[in-house]
């Protein structure tokens, strides 16, 4: 296991994956990310088990425009939001700056770039889809 550990602003929030796990990252357009983080899209890493999160987290719960019920856990001290799961997956999607490291790995899809602000400029080879595919 090659464990990576994100953390939020204040270091009370943390979460623990196996860098060897890591199924890709991505950026998301959507209005609700957009609102979430405060930025212009939110840059995800999704990974599989296992994952160890230690500190408390206050959670938010949505829905997705499919349907689908994401749950976002943020530090109840700096409000970062650290990571979400989605319902019936076993996997986990972290803030990728939450890493604070600048090599991570660039991202390979990008959703709902209906919503993407036009002067966003993404890296060569992003596969981009309208929607959520």
């Amino acid at each position: 296991m090659a464990p990576r550990t994100a953390t939020c602003s204040c270091g009370a929030l943390t979460i623990t994956v196996d860098d060897a796990r890591h199924l890709g990252t991505g950026l998301c357009h959507c209005l609700a990310c957009q609102r979430r983080t405060g930025s212009v899209f939110a840059a995800l890493a999704y990974f599989e088990p296992p994952f160890t999160v230690r500190g408390a987290s206050t959670r938010y719960e949505r829905r997705g425009d499919g349907g689908a019920r994401f749950t976002f856990h943020f530090c109840p001290s700096c409000g970062t939001t650290l990571f979400h799961t989605e319902a019936g997956e076993d996997g986990v999607s972290v803030a990728v700056g939450g890493f604070a490291d600048p090599a991570f790995p660039a991202p390979t899809a990008s959703v709902y770039d209906c919503r993407r602000h036009p002067w966003v400029r993404l890296p060569d080879g992003v596969a981009v889809f309208a929607t959520d595919p």
